[in-house]
Protein backbone atom coordinates (compact mmCIF):
# COMPACT_ATOMS: atom_id res chain seq x y z
CA UNK A 1 0.00 0.00 0.00
CA UNK A 2 2.81 2.11 0.39
CA UNK A 3 4.27 1.42 -2.90
CA UNK A 4 0.66 1.18 -4.48
CA UNK A 5 -1.40 4.10 -3.32
CA UNK A 6 0.69 7.37 -3.94
CA UNK A 7 0.64 5.79 -7.75
CA UNK A 8 -3.13 5.97 -7.38
CA UNK A 9 -3.25 9.76 -6.32
CA UNK A 10 -2.91 9.54 -2.71
CA UNK A 11 -0.37 10.38 -0.22
CA UNK A 12 0.20 7.86 2.56
CA UNK A 13 1.82 7.76 6.05
CA UNK A 14 2.65 4.49 7.56
CA UNK A 15 2.73 3.89 11.12
CA UNK A 16 4.30 1.04 12.83
CA UNK A 17 1.87 0.91 15.76
CA UNK A 18 -0.85 2.81 17.54
CA UNK A 19 1.14 5.03 19.54
CA UNK A 20 2.78 6.32 16.35
CA UNK A 21 -0.56 6.74 14.74
CA UNK A 22 -2.31 9.25 17.17
CA UNK A 23 0.75 11.21 17.73
CA UNK A 24 0.92 11.35 13.18
CA UNK A 25 -2.86 12.21 13.78
CA UNK A 26 -2.49 15.32 16.30
CA UNK A 27 0.32 16.63 14.21
CA UNK A 28 -1.84 16.44 10.58
CA UNK A 29 -5.49 16.22 9.25
CA UNK A 30 -5.79 12.80 6.92
CA UNK A 31 -8.81 12.14 5.08
CA UNK A 32 -9.10 8.72 5.91
CA UNK A 33 -7.60 6.19 8.82
CA UNK A 34 -6.73 2.44 7.47
CA UNK A 35 -6.08 0.57 10.76
CA UNK A 36 -5.61 -3.32 11.33
CA UNK A 37 -7.95 -4.55 14.73
CA UNK A 38 -4.51 -6.11 16.70
CA UNK A 39 -1.85 -3.35 16.67
CA UNK A 40 1.24 -2.86 18.94
CA UNK A 41 0.44 -0.12 21.60
CA UNK A 42 -3.12 0.71 21.31
CA UNK A 43 -5.75 -1.89 19.18
CA UNK A 44 -7.50 -0.33 16.03
CA UNK A 45 -11.20 0.52 17.79
CA UNK A 46 -8.62 2.74 19.73
CA UNK A 47 -6.97 4.28 17.28
CA UNK A 48 -10.30 5.08 15.43
CA UNK A 49 -11.70 6.34 18.81
CA UNK A 50 -9.10 8.92 19.33
CA UNK A 51 -8.72 9.91 15.14
CA UNK A 52 -12.79 10.67 15.91
CA UNK A 53 -12.08 12.54 19.08
CA UNK A 54 -8.78 14.60 17.41
CA UNK A 55 -11.20 15.07 13.86
CA UNK A 56 -14.46 14.17 13.58
CA UNK A 57 -14.19 14.03 9.51
CA UNK A 58 -11.73 11.92 9.43
CA UNK A 59 -13.00 8.68 8.02
CA UNK A 60 -11.84 5.39 9.21
CA UNK A 61 -11.24 1.85 7.51
CA UNK A 62 -10.45 -1.81 9.07
CA UNK A 63 -8.34 -4.34 7.63
CA UNK A 64 -7.97 -7.17 9.66
CA UNK A 65 -7.78 -11.30 9.45
CA UNK A 66 -10.28 -11.62 12.10
CA UNK A 67 -13.34 -11.03 10.63
CA UNK A 68 -16.15 -11.63 13.05
CA UNK A 69 -19.74 -10.43 14.12
CA UNK A 70 -18.40 -8.50 17.18
CA UNK A 71 -16.10 -7.15 15.73
CA UNK A 72 -17.47 -5.62 13.14
CA UNK A 73 -20.18 -4.27 14.72
CA UNK A 74 -17.66 -2.43 17.81
CA UNK A 75 -15.97 -1.35 14.45
CA UNK A 76 -19.41 0.43 13.38
CA UNK A 77 -20.03 1.91 16.98
CA UNK A 78 -17.35 4.06 16.60
CA UNK A 79 -18.05 5.29 13.34
CA UNK A 80 -15.79 3.20 11.26
CA UNK A 81 -16.76 3.94 7.28
CA UNK A 82 -15.80 0.03 6.00
CA UNK A 83 -14.48 -3.46 7.14
CA UNK A 84 -12.39 -5.39 4.84
CA UNK A 85 -11.05 -8.76 5.39
CA UNK A 86 -7.70 -9.82 4.61
CA UNK A 87 -6.18 -10.84 2.20
CA UNK A 88 -7.55 -7.85 0.50
CA UNK A 89 -6.78 -6.59 -3.31
CA UNK A 90 -5.85 -3.12 -4.01
CA UNK A 91 -8.57 -2.50 -6.28
CA UNK A 92 -10.87 -3.87 -3.63
CA UNK A 93 -9.58 -0.91 -1.25
CA UNK A 94 -9.13 1.86 -4.18
CA UNK A 95 -12.87 1.46 -4.14
CA UNK A 96 -13.30 2.11 -0.84
CA UNK A 97 -11.36 5.52 -1.01
CA UNK A 98 -12.63 6.26 -3.78
CA UNK A 99 -15.98 6.40 -1.96
CA UNK A 100 -14.31 8.15 1.28
CA UNK A 101 -13.47 10.83 -1.48
CA UNK A 102 -17.00 11.07 -2.71
CA UNK A 103 -18.20 11.48 0.60
CA UNK A 104 -16.36 14.56 1.61
CA UNK A 105 -16.53 16.32 -1.75
CA UNK A 106 -20.17 15.79 -0.95
CA UNK A 107 -19.54 17.26 2.73
CA UNK A 108 -17.69 20.26 1.36
CA UNK A 109 -20.74 20.90 -1.00
CA UNK A 110 -23.04 20.55 1.88
CA UNK A 111 -20.90 22.88 4.22
CA UNK A 112 -20.83 25.77 0.95
CA UNK A 113 -23.91 25.46 0.27
CA UNK A 114 -24.84 25.88 4.02
CA UNK A 115 -22.86 28.83 4.22
CA UNK A 116 -24.52 30.26 1.26
CA UNK A 117 -28.16 29.95 2.66
CA UNK A 118 -26.80 31.65 6.01
CA UNK A 119 -26.24 34.38 4.01
CA UNK A 120 -29.08 34.62 1.61
CA UNK A 121 -31.38 33.82 4.98
CA UNK A 122 -29.27 35.62 7.83
CA UNK A 123 -27.45 34.34 11.02
CA UNK A 124 -28.55 32.92 13.85
CA UNK A 125 -28.51 36.35 15.50
CA UNK A 126 -30.64 37.18 18.53
CA UNK A 127 -32.33 40.46 17.34
CA UNK A 128 -32.77 42.80 20.36
CA UNK A 129 -31.02 44.89 23.26
CA UNK A 130 -33.43 44.45 26.28
CA UNK A 131 -32.38 42.94 29.74
CA UNK A 132 -34.21 39.90 28.46
CA UNK A 133 -32.50 39.10 25.91
CA UNK A 134 -29.35 39.85 26.92
CA UNK A 135 -30.12 37.20 29.49
CA UNK A 136 -30.74 34.69 26.88
CA UNK A 137 -28.01 35.34 24.68
CA UNK A 138 -25.48 35.26 28.17
CA UNK A 139 -27.21 31.57 28.90
CA UNK A 140 -27.11 30.10 25.55
CA UNK A 141 -22.67 31.03 25.31
CA UNK A 142 -22.77 29.37 28.25
CA UNK A 143 -24.12 26.21 27.72
CA UNK A 144 -23.99 26.01 24.06
CA UNK A 145 -19.90 24.58 24.22
CA UNK A 146 -21.50 21.65 26.36
CA UNK A 147 -23.14 18.83 25.04
CA UNK A 148 -26.19 18.94 27.55
CA UNK A 149 -29.88 18.54 26.85
CA UNK A 150 -31.32 22.39 26.63
CA UNK A 151 -35.33 23.07 27.01
CA UNK A 152 -36.44 26.44 25.45
CA UNK A 153 -39.72 27.59 27.03
CA UNK A 154 -41.80 30.44 25.77
CA UNK A 155 -44.65 31.10 24.25
CA UNK A 156 -46.04 30.54 20.55
CA UNK A 157 -44.11 32.42 17.94
CA UNK A 158 -41.40 34.28 19.84
CA UNK A 159 -38.71 32.30 18.04
CA UNK A 160 -37.86 29.81 19.92
CA UNK A 161 -36.19 27.87 16.68
CA UNK A 162 -33.68 30.54 16.50
CA UNK A 163 -32.41 30.11 19.99
CA UNK A 164 -31.92 26.28 18.92
CA UNK A 165 -30.14 27.38 16.13
CA UNK A 166 -27.69 29.52 17.94
CA UNK A 167 -27.15 27.21 20.09
CA UNK A 168 -25.84 24.80 17.23
CA UNK A 169 -23.50 27.14 15.61
CA UNK A 170 -21.96 28.23 18.84
CA UNK A 171 -21.45 25.04 19.60
CA UNK A 172 -18.58 22.24 18.41
CA UNK A 173 -21.27 20.49 16.25
CA UNK A 174 -21.93 23.35 14.19
CA UNK A 175 -20.44 22.33 11.01
CA UNK A 176 -22.74 18.91 11.19
CA UNK A 177 -26.30 18.94 10.74
CA UNK A 178 -29.12 20.84 12.56
CA UNK A 179 -32.40 18.89 12.09
CA UNK A 180 -35.43 20.14 13.41
CA UNK A 181 -39.07 18.95 13.46
CA UNK A 182 -42.45 20.10 14.90
CA UNK A 183 -44.08 17.41 17.10
CA UNK A 184 -47.11 18.59 17.12
CA UNK A 185 -47.20 18.72 12.95
CA UNK A 186 -47.46 14.65 12.49
CA UNK A 187 -49.93 12.65 13.17
CA UNK A 188 -49.13 10.02 16.40
CA UNK A 189 -48.63 6.68 13.90
CA UNK A 190 -46.04 8.72 11.99
CA UNK A 191 -43.74 10.54 14.61
CA UNK A 192 -41.82 7.51 15.85
CA UNK A 193 -41.12 6.69 12.05
CA UNK A 194 -40.27 10.04 11.37
CA UNK A 195 -37.45 10.19 14.37
CA UNK A 196 -36.20 7.16 14.61
CA UNK A 197 -36.40 5.44 11.05
CA UNK A 198 -38.54 1.83 10.08
CA UNK A 199 -37.52 -1.43 8.30
CA UNK A 200 -39.50 -2.04 5.30
CA UNK A 201 -42.59 -3.77 5.78
CA UNK A 202 -42.52 -2.59 9.71
CA UNK A 203 -46.50 -1.47 9.28
CA UNK A 204 -48.85 -1.04 6.59
CA UNK A 205 -47.31 1.53 3.63
CA UNK A 206 -43.77 0.90 5.26
CA UNK A 207 -42.82 0.04 1.07
CA UNK A 208 -39.08 1.30 1.95
CA UNK A 209 -36.29 1.63 4.50
CA UNK A 210 -36.65 5.17 6.53
CA UNK A 211 -34.01 6.52 8.15
CA UNK A 212 -35.01 8.55 10.83
CA UNK A 213 -34.02 12.28 12.06
CA UNK A 214 -31.76 10.75 14.62
CA UNK A 215 -29.32 9.53 11.85
CA UNK A 216 -29.56 12.24 9.82
CA UNK A 217 -28.90 14.31 12.59
CA UNK A 218 -26.28 12.09 13.64
CA UNK A 219 -22.97 14.31 15.09
CA UNK A 220 -25.25 17.44 14.85
CA UNK A 221 -28.43 19.07 16.56
CA UNK A 222 -31.75 17.56 16.83
CA UNK A 223 -34.28 20.08 17.60
CA UNK A 224 -37.52 18.87 18.83
CA UNK A 225 -40.12 21.92 18.94
CA UNK A 226 -43.20 21.23 20.69
CA UNK A 227 -42.14 18.57 22.58
CA UNK A 228 -44.90 18.46 24.81
CA UNK A 229 -46.87 17.00 22.21
CA UNK A 230 -45.07 13.66 21.86
CA UNK A 231 -47.15 10.97 22.67
CA UNK A 232 -46.60 8.19 24.89
CA UNK A 233 -44.16 5.52 23.79
CA UNK A 234 -42.35 8.04 21.66
CA UNK A 235 -41.63 9.93 24.93
CA UNK A 236 -40.56 6.31 26.15
CA UNK A 237 -38.16 5.95 23.34
CA UNK A 238 -36.41 9.39 23.44
CA UNK A 239 -36.09 8.58 27.29
CA UNK A 240 -34.22 5.75 26.40
CA UNK A 241 -32.01 7.46 23.82
CA UNK A 242 -31.22 10.45 26.05
CA UNK A 243 -29.98 7.77 28.77
CA UNK A 244 -27.90 5.02 26.54
CA UNK A 245 -27.55 7.12 23.61
CA UNK A 246 -29.30 4.17 21.48
CA UNK A 247 -31.97 4.01 19.01
CA UNK A 248 -34.11 1.27 17.27
CA UNK A 249 -35.81 1.14 14.25
CA UNK A 250 -39.96 0.41 13.75
CA UNK A 251 -39.80 -3.08 13.01
CA UNK A 252 -35.91 -4.08 14.52
CA UNK A 253 -34.89 -6.03 17.65
CA UNK A 254 -31.15 -4.61 17.93
CA UNK A 255 -30.32 -0.43 18.42
CA UNK A 256 -27.29 1.37 17.68
CA UNK A 257 -26.26 4.03 19.06
CA UNK A 258 -26.26 7.80 17.71
CA UNK A 259 -24.26 10.85 18.79
CA UNK A 260 -26.78 13.94 18.53
CA UNK A 261 -27.32 16.82 21.01
CA UNK A 262 -30.92 16.87 21.37
CA UNK A 263 -32.80 20.81 22.19
CA UNK A 264 -36.05 20.47 22.71
CA UNK A 265 -38.61 23.52 23.11
CA UNK A 266 -42.58 24.14 24.07
CA UNK A 267 -45.00 26.60 24.89
CA UNK A 268 -46.49 24.59 27.19
CA UNK A 269 -46.41 23.79 31.02
CA UNK A 270 -44.46 20.37 31.12
CA UNK A 271 -45.02 20.46 35.27
CA UNK A 272 -48.58 20.99 34.98
CA UNK A 273 -48.43 17.74 32.16
CA UNK A 274 -46.87 15.59 34.59
CA UNK A 275 -49.13 16.34 37.30
CA UNK A 276 -51.59 15.27 34.97
CA UNK A 277 -50.38 12.57 33.74
CA UNK A 278 -49.54 13.44 30.46
CA UNK A 279 -46.02 13.87 30.25
CA UNK A 280 -43.23 10.81 31.84
CA UNK A 281 -42.07 12.90 34.82
CA UNK A 282 -38.40 10.71 34.57
CA UNK A 283 -38.29 12.72 30.74
CA UNK A 284 -38.98 16.29 32.17
CA UNK A 285 -36.02 15.20 34.27
CA UNK A 286 -33.79 14.73 31.19
CA UNK A 287 -34.81 17.67 28.99
CA UNK A 288 -34.45 19.87 31.79
CA UNK A 289 -31.11 20.16 32.39
CA UNK A 290 -30.84 23.37 31.55
CA UNK A 291 -33.80 26.02 30.71
CA UNK A 292 -33.66 28.86 28.79
CA UNK A 293 -37.05 31.10 29.17
CA UNK A 294 -37.22 33.40 25.74
CA UNK A 295 -39.57 36.51 26.67
CA UNK A 296 -42.78 37.18 24.68
CA UNK A 297 -42.68 40.45 22.68
CA UNK A 298 -44.70 42.18 24.88
CA UNK A 299 -42.33 42.37 27.38
CA UNK A 300 -39.39 43.88 25.46
CA UNK A 301 -40.55 46.67 23.50
CA UNK A 302 -37.54 48.29 23.44
CA UNK A 303 -36.89 45.80 20.72
CA UNK A 304 -39.78 46.42 18.20
CA UNK A 305 -37.98 49.17 16.11
CA UNK A 306 -34.85 47.20 15.97
CA UNK A 307 -36.84 43.75 15.27
CA UNK A 308 -39.29 45.81 12.41
CA UNK A 309 -36.19 47.19 10.54
CA UNK A 310 -34.56 44.35 10.39
CA UNK A 311 -37.28 42.29 9.15
CA UNK A 312 -38.56 44.84 6.62
CA UNK A 313 -34.65 44.98 5.40
CA UNK A 314 -35.40 40.87 4.95
CA UNK A 315 -38.66 41.36 2.77
CA UNK A 316 -37.01 44.52 0.66
CA UNK A 317 -33.72 46.20 -0.25
CA UNK A 318 -33.14 49.37 1.60
CA UNK A 319 -30.35 51.83 1.49
CA UNK A 320 -28.71 51.51 4.83
CA UNK A 321 -29.81 54.98 5.89
CA UNK A 322 -33.33 54.75 4.87
CA UNK A 323 -36.48 55.97 6.35
CA UNK A 324 -38.29 52.39 6.77
CA UNK A 325 -40.90 53.38 9.32
CA UNK A 326 -42.55 57.00 9.73
CA UNK A 327 -42.84 57.61 13.60
CA UNK A 328 -46.37 57.47 13.89
CA UNK A 329 -46.11 53.51 12.27
CA UNK A 330 -43.52 52.83 14.62
CA UNK A 331 -45.40 54.36 18.01
CA UNK A 332 -48.45 51.61 16.37
CA UNK A 333 -45.93 48.79 16.08
CA UNK A 334 -44.64 49.68 19.55
CA UNK A 335 -48.34 50.12 21.61
CA UNK A 336 -49.51 46.43 20.23
CA UNK A 337 -49.46 43.80 22.81
CA UNK A 338 -48.47 41.26 20.18
CA UNK A 339 -49.87 37.97 21.40
CA UNK A 340 -48.80 36.27 18.28
CA UNK A 341 -45.06 37.67 18.96
CA UNK A 342 -42.30 37.96 16.57
CA UNK A 343 -44.24 35.61 13.89
CA UNK A 344 -47.14 37.92 14.30
CA UNK A 345 -44.87 40.69 13.95
CA UNK A 346 -43.22 39.08 11.23
CA UNK A 347 -46.22 38.58 8.86
CA UNK A 348 -47.44 42.43 9.99
CA UNK A 349 -44.41 43.58 8.26
CA UNK A 350 -45.07 42.14 5.32
CA UNK A 351 -48.40 43.28 4.70
CA UNK A 352 -47.19 46.53 5.22
CA UNK A 353 -44.46 46.38 2.59
CA UNK A 354 -47.06 44.59 -0.05
CA UNK A 355 -49.36 47.66 0.65
CA UNK A 356 -46.79 50.56 0.35
CA UNK A 357 -45.12 51.85 -2.59
CA UNK A 358 -42.81 53.66 -1.59
CA UNK A 359 -41.14 53.78 2.15
CA UNK A 360 -41.47 55.51 4.85
CA UNK A 361 -44.37 52.91 6.01
CA UNK A 362 -47.17 54.68 7.50
CA UNK A 363 -50.32 53.64 9.77
CA UNK A 364 -52.41 52.98 6.52
CA UNK A 365 -50.47 49.94 5.16
CA UNK A 366 -50.88 48.38 8.82
CA UNK A 367 -53.21 46.03 9.74
CA UNK A 368 -56.53 47.48 11.11
CA UNK A 369 -55.64 46.16 14.07
CA UNK A 370 -52.71 47.81 15.29
CA UNK A 371 -53.88 51.23 13.77
CA UNK A 372 -55.71 53.96 16.44
CA UNK A 373 -58.68 52.71 15.54
CA UNK A 374 -57.95 49.49 16.34
CA UNK A 375 -60.42 46.54 18.09
CA UNK A 376 -60.00 47.54 21.86
CA UNK A 377 -60.00 51.24 20.97
CA UNK A 378 -63.46 50.74 18.96
CA UNK A 379 -64.99 49.23 21.62
CA UNK A 380 -63.73 52.06 23.95
CA UNK A 381 -65.02 54.49 21.73
CA UNK A 382 -68.56 52.58 22.01
CA UNK A 383 -68.64 52.69 25.38
CA UNK A 384 -67.57 56.31 25.83
CA UNK A 385 -70.74 56.94 23.72
CA UNK A 386 -73.37 55.18 25.77
CA UNK A 387 -74.31 57.81 28.22
CA UNK A 388 -75.68 56.51 31.86
CA UNK A 389 -74.90 52.71 31.79
CA UNK A 390 -72.50 52.20 34.55
CA UNK A 391 -71.71 48.61 33.63
CA UNK A 392 -71.09 46.46 31.08
CA UNK A 393 -73.92 46.29 28.39
CA UNK A 394 -74.65 42.25 26.76
CA UNK A 395 -73.24 43.97 23.84
CA UNK A 396 -70.26 45.79 25.53
CA UNK A 397 -69.47 41.96 26.70
CA UNK A 398 -70.27 40.48 23.11
CA UNK A 399 -68.02 42.66 21.47
CA UNK A 400 -65.43 42.06 23.96
CA UNK A 401 -65.28 38.42 23.26
CA UNK A 402 -65.18 39.19 19.25
CA UNK A 403 -62.31 41.55 19.56
CA UNK A 404 -60.14 39.16 21.85
CA UNK A 405 -60.83 36.47 19.25
CA UNK A 406 -59.83 38.28 16.84
CA UNK A 407 -56.74 39.75 18.19
CA UNK A 408 -55.73 35.58 19.03
CA UNK A 409 -56.38 34.75 15.38
CA UNK A 410 -54.37 37.50 14.28
CA UNK A 411 -57.24 39.45 12.06
CA UNK A 412 -58.32 36.15 10.39
CA UNK A 413 -62.32 36.45 10.50
CA UNK A 414 -62.91 32.75 9.50
CA UNK A 415 -60.83 31.52 12.29
CA UNK A 416 -62.06 33.92 14.62
CA UNK A 417 -65.78 32.82 13.65
CA UNK A 418 -65.29 29.12 14.08
CA UNK A 419 -63.47 29.64 17.60
CA UNK A 420 -66.57 31.48 18.56
CA UNK A 421 -68.85 29.28 17.62
CA UNK A 422 -70.55 31.83 14.66
CA UNK A 423 -71.14 31.94 11.44
CA UNK A 424 -68.80 33.90 9.23
CA UNK A 425 -71.24 36.31 8.49
CA UNK A 426 -72.76 36.90 11.59
CA UNK A 427 -69.16 38.11 12.28
CA UNK A 428 -69.57 40.45 9.68
CA UNK A 429 -72.64 42.10 10.92
CA UNK A 430 -71.43 42.30 14.35
CA UNK A 431 -68.93 43.96 13.35
CA UNK A 432 -70.65 46.25 11.20
CA UNK A 433 -72.98 47.21 14.06
CA UNK A 434 -69.74 48.48 16.04
CA UNK A 435 -68.61 50.71 13.04
CA UNK A 436 -72.02 51.84 12.48
CA UNK A 437 -72.67 53.02 16.50
CA UNK A 438 -69.09 54.42 16.66
CA UNK A 439 -69.96 57.10 13.58
CA UNK A 440 -73.25 57.37 15.43
CA UNK A 441 -70.52 58.34 18.90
Amino acid sequence: MRLELPRMGHEVTVCPDGHTAVAALERNAYDCVLVDLDMPGLNGIEVIARAKRLAPDTEAIILTGKSSLETAVAALRQGTFDYLTKPCKLVELQAVLKRVAEKRELTRKYRALKRRLERLEGTSELIGDSRGMDKVRAMIEKVAPTNSTVLILGETGTGKELVARALHDQSLRAEMPFVAINCGALPENLIESELFGHRKGAFTGADEHRVGLFEVANGGTLFLDEIGELPKPVQAKLLRFLESGEIRRVGENDSFTCDVRVVCATHRHLDEMVSDGEFREDLWFRVNTFEIHLPPLRERTEDIPRLARHLAARFRKVPPDAEIFSEESLAALVEHDWPGNIRELVNVIEHALILCDELPISPEHLPGRLTMRGPRRMVAAVRAGVAGVAAKSLREIEMDAIFDALERCGGNKPKAAEELGISLKTLYNKLNQVSSLEKSA
